[in-house]
């Protein structure tokens, strides 16, 4: 699978938001519908790997005191669970 370097944010939730791919490293494989070896024409695409991997690298550019946007509408937003009186 080919893998990024990333710039991003990290938040008091723990999760790491992504906010600029620097550089893609490619994995050469044919079987990866991200490298630049994938045929335009593949026969065997239902079966290819359409997924990037895990970052190769992670800058935190900033860190958060808050939840990042998705944890923060489960837990303080419109998806928090109603609380009993």
């Amino acid at each position: 699978m080919c893998q990024l370097d990333t710039e991003g944010t990290h938040y008091a939730c723990g999760h790491y938001v992504i906010t600029r791919k620097l550089e893609k490293h490619d994995c050469n494989n044919k079987y990866c519908t991200q490298s630049k070896l994938h045929p335009p024409d593949c026969r065997s695409c239902p079966n290819c790997a359409r997924y990037v991997g895990p970052d190769l690298k992670e800058t935190t550019t900033c860190e958060s005191r808050s939840w990042c946007p998705q944890c923060d509408y489960w837990y303080n937003g419109p998806g928090a669970k109603q609380r009993r009186s």
